[in-house]
């Protein structure tokens, strides 16, 4: 968001600043564009310009003579997987234009996407590893740091435990990076690892995997062109992922598609809407409470999708039942005039889609949000249908890869949990024996057990040693990929830092960690390379895997990642062990090697069909793909839906095509239909009615099975007379995993992929056939409930809708009502809110280290109502101090509009080199701090987790405003 100069008069810029220190003079916007090779205007310009208005280039060979080679890799920006094509000429990239045959981007790209080349050729990456001797930072070999970093994690190692070093991996790794990180935690002997996802969708996992089976977007951005209605909630596609909403506006335009947006921002994409609905943060549960009071009133749910493919509807009708119109509006402050007209709109525009992202997610009741969006979309019968579903727009180009590869505290790959069943699969797989890996952690209660949540992991390092479930407390941290400023409480993670007795930074930027902490030594900075100097598949937000060609070699003296995986497991002594069964030359792994090693593991959600070879092909023949249904017409790829969107079940000979829709009963299970999971048993428990939770009357297409059933064993092939369709190497694989007990083999431990093959075969999903539920009796609240922000204006609210009790979760003790008791609104009487930009992304460390984007956004800012600014006596543009509940402040620049409404104040997240007023530019590596630097709004951000997943409360807490 530009500023508009005042007066007609440009002054110079912060980045002009900057850029003069680069220089050693003077430089203004339009010599540095020119002496940069772009045109004033040009790259913005062409970043808004629709697909068809740029030419496809058409050069062959460069001014040198020497041929150009064009490179196909995908944006590590968001998770909507636009196609990159790099110009790479004697090694080096000299241009880029978007994928013209990509059905995702289609041409096109967002400004982020337009700058990538920048990314990977950045003068402010990390060009070296560094360590801090004395405050000062010193230049080491890769050699040194992986001794002196690995004796010394050896010694926390053997002094503290596996336990005591933290391993944060990052949702910026490829699936085979993501892979092999949570591999490496598990042969170092520890569940703290963790990645970005735990703080952008893990509810959203939790909450939609626990009512129908996968946790997972249900259909596609190019699906949405189906659609005739578009209800978006807590999402901003237009800034967070801005190619989506082509797809989003191609329906809103060709279907008359209503866009309904829920938002307490009036942002970029509610000026798309239709219908704009401003709610209180937090309100989300009673807002499609409120929506479902006017469906069921009227009769406009779908009562036989309900009847056939859904439990506990009635326990959710009671629940609605309370939410009365002027309930509604007491909570929401939504009229009762325009949730009946949403309601109607989503009762009578079918197929209608529920989108959201992490307004949504971002609660101490997160997992009752994404469960009430399920609910709503169950009600109306749009899910397993085109132009349905829920769409849920993951953040990074690989957060939905690097979660269903498991860096995750609770789990291995594939959602395989951390029982000992689980481990045993993973051990059969990696081919090592159990009894080693259960050696490698402190004890067998641990293998089993969670570990901290990277939204908790400084608390791990604070907390009393004697009030957590671990030996000892976090020592060590290793920041792999992951920026600190995109968590809240600065405040207590810095204090953690400086505690560490060793913090290990691993980026191809310094990143915040290198500054926000005032260590004098125990810092170490490992240049990583960039996705751009290494090959491998990245998973889209539509669950779609593409294949990244190297572009370049890896710059300066940066390593990939998984190459820095390799010398830390070789300088820990289990490298052998780790990659047995993977190519290693000069010290790098062999990427495909790794792919195939996931592939004969991950049977529960289909990463088993996607080999390298079929990702390249696809690759190789975009052009061939639907741009709607992702379904290749022709061509070496027929039949195949576009990157093999998972489950694509079997072994990749077996050929499935994907699952371009789940749950869709329309299609063949051998064609990419599915009907939902047998996740939760053949019945509810007894205190819920103990009645079936298998479909009833529903299957898919062709199914030998007319109804539903659980999940498939090797007994269940037995009982049917399947199992004679079993091969001999089949059968042998099975028996000789079920050892004593063949029968109980099930087709997400079953190696040999039989058991798949043979229930698709007649026409059955390897998962079972069930209906989805409304009600999660194992969670805190088994119906959502609406509950109120942990710092609540909402004072009158309480009695009704207060938060849980405080109480233990992922080893550390955690904290509701003894916050909310207290009434901070007094002092604290303005909402805080935050969310994204279009020019950056993430932590902001590579996308402020861009001189394309640094131009465009220079200032961090607040967003303040004009009631509200003029109440507290400041003008826009004027600098003030954001001071959050728990009395850490940020100093920013005040934007006064009424896209935020009255009481409610926005800042984006992307900012981080100043730390509570203070500039820390001084405290990066020489040549290594980004053109733009601000305060980070998590500094003033305050505690709050998830019931269930730990998730960071970020969309409401509580601040106040005053003129510095």
């Amino acid at each position: 968001m530009l500023r508009k100069k005042t007066e007609g008069i440009a002054s110079t810029s912060r980045l002009a600043s900057v850029l003069a220190d680069v220089t050693g003079g003077a430089i203004d916007r339009r010599t540095f564009l020119r002496r940069s090779g772009l045109a004033v205007g040009g790259l913005t310009a062409a970043a808004g310009l629709k697909a068809g208005m740029v030419g496809r280039a058409e050069a062959a060979e460069t001014s040198s003579g020497d041929a150009a080679e064009m490179r196909k890799s995908v944006c590590t920006h968001c998770s909507v997987g636009c196609t990159v094509m790099a110009e790479v000429t004697n090694g080096v990239w000299i241009g880029q234009e978007p994928g013209w045959d990509s059905p995702f981007n289609l041409g096109s790209h967002c400004a982020k996407g337009a700058a990538v080349r920048e990314h990977a050729h950045g003068e402010r990456r990390l060009k070296y590893p560094m360590k801090l001797v004395d405050g000062q930072w010193t230049r080491v070999s890769w050699d040194e740091a992986i001794n002196e970093v690995g004796d010394k994690l050896l010694e926390i190692r053997e002094s503290s435990g596996p336990d005591s070093v933290y391993w944060l991996g990052s949702a910026k790794h490829s699936n085979e990076q993501a892979y092999l990180f949570r591999k490496f935690a598990a042969f170092w002997g520890s569940n703290n690892v963790d990645h970005q996802a735990r703080i952008c969708h893990s509810t959203t996992v939790s909450g939609v995997a626990n009512t129908w089976g996968y946790g997972a977007m249900t259909n596609s951005y190019n699906d949405i062109h189906n659609s005739r209605c578009i209800f978006l909630i807590g999402g901003n596609p237009a800034e967070a992922h801005p190619v989506s909403l082509m797809h989003l506006l191609k329906a809103k335009e060709e279907n008359n598609a209503d866009l309904i947006v829920c938002d307490p921002r009036f942002t970029r994409t509610a000026a798309h809407a239709t219908e704009y609905v401003r709610f209180r943060p937090g309100a989300d549960v009673a807002m499609v409470w409120g929506l479902l009071w006017h469906i069921f009133e009227n009769g406009w749910e779908d009562r036989e999708f309900i009847r056939q493919r859904v439990w506990g509807m009635d326990h959710i009708r009671a629940e609605v039942a309370k939410w009365t119109p002027d309930e509604v509006e007491k909570v929401t402050g939504v009229p009762e005039s325009q949730m009946k007209r949403v309601a109607r709109k989503l009762a009578t525009n079918k197929p209608g889609t529920v989108i959201w992202c992490m307004g949504g997610t971002q609660h101490t009741n997160g997992n009752n949000n994404t469960r009430a969006y399920c609910v709503l979309q169950l009600a109306l019968g749009n899910m397993g249908t085109a132009g349905g579903g829920t769409n849920i727009f993951r953040g990074h180009d690989n957060v939905q890869g690097a979660t269903d590869l498991g860096v995750l505290c609770h789990t291995l790959p594939g959602y395989y949990g951390l029982s000992a069943g689980a481990w045993k699969h993973w051990s059969r797989v990696w081919d090592v024996d159990y009894e080693y890996l259960k050696g490698r952690f402190a004890s067998e209660e641990l293998m089993g057990e969670s570990g901290i949540p990277v939204s908790r992991w400084f608390d791990g390092v604070l907390e009393a040693k004697d009030n957590m479930d671990q030996p000892d407390n976090v020592r060590a941290m290793v920041f792999w990929g992951h920026a600190p400023n995109s968590q809240t409480r600065l405040p207590d993670m810095k204090k953690a830092m400086e505690k560490l007795d060793l913090l290990v930074v691993v980026d191809p930027y310094p990143t915040f960690s290198a500054v926000m902490q005032d260590r004098t030594d125990g810092v170490y900075l490992l240049p990583a390379a960039t996705q751009f100097e290494t090959s491998g598949s990245v998973t889209a937000s539509n669950r779609s895997l593409q294949w990244r060609e190297k572009v370049v070699e890896p710059l300066f003296e940066s390593l990939p990642d998984h190459t820095i995986m390799y010398k830390f497991a070789g300088k820990f002594g289990f490298a052998d062990d780790m990659f047995k069964n993977i190519a290693v030359e000069n010290d790098e792994p062999l990427v495909e090697d790794i792919t195939r090693e996931f592939n004969r593991g991950m049977w529960t959600i289909g990463y088993t069909g996607q080999s390298p070879e079929r990702l390249k092909k696809h690759m190789a023949n975009q052009h061939t793909f639907d741009r709607t249904t992702l379904l290749a017409n022709g061509g070496p790829c027929d039949g195949d839906y576009y990157g093999l969107p998972w489950p694509s079940w079997g072994t990749p000979e077996m050929n499935h095509p994907g699952t371009p829709i789940l749950y869709d009963t329309s299609k063949p299970v051998a064609e990419g239909g599915l009907t939902f999971r047998a996740r939760f048993g053949v019945k509810a428990p007894d205190e819920w009615g103990g009645e079936n939770l298998l479909a009833e009357g529903s299957y898919s297409e062709g199914s030998e099975l007319e109804d539903g059933y659980p999940e498939f064993t090797y007994g269940m092939l037995k009982k049917l007379g399947w199992d004679v369709d079993l091969t001999g190497d089949e059968r042998t694989a099975i028996e000789t995993i079920g050892g004593d007990a063949p029968d109980k083999v099930n087709w997400k431990t079953d190696l040999s992929g039989g058991i798949q093959r043979v229930a698709i075969a007649h026409g059955a999903a390897p998962f079972g056939n069930a209906k989805a539920r409304c009600v999660v009796w194992t969670f805190p609240d088994p119906v959502p409930l609406h509950r109120e922000p942990l710092y609540t204006p909402r004072r009158d609210l309480l009695p009704k809708y207060a938060t849980y009790s405080d109480r233990r979760m992922y080893r550390l003790p955690i904290r509701y009502a003894s916050i909310q008791e207290t009434d901070y609104s007094k002092d604290y009487p303005m909402i805080l809110t935050s969310g994204r930009l279009v020019e950056y992304e993430g932590g902001g460390d590579e996308t402020r280290s861009n001189p394309w984007l640094a131009e465009l956004q220079q200032h961090m800012f607040v967003e303040v109502n004009p009631r509200d600014a003029n109440n507290i006596g400041i003008r826009d543009g004027e600098m003030v101090w954001v001071e959050g509940a728990e009395k850490a402040r940020v100093k920013v620049m005040a934007m006064v509009t009424e896209r935020v409404g009255e009481g409610v104040a926005f800042m984006p997240f992307h900012f981080a080199g100043w730390y509570q007023g203070e500039d820390r530019r001084h405290k990066y590596p020489k040549g290594a701090d980004p053109y733009v630097i601000g305060e980070a709004s998590n500094t003033a951000q305050t505690y709050g987790y998830d019931s269930v997943t730990n998730m960071q409360e970020t969309k409401v807490t509580l601040c106040k405003i005053e003129k510095v």
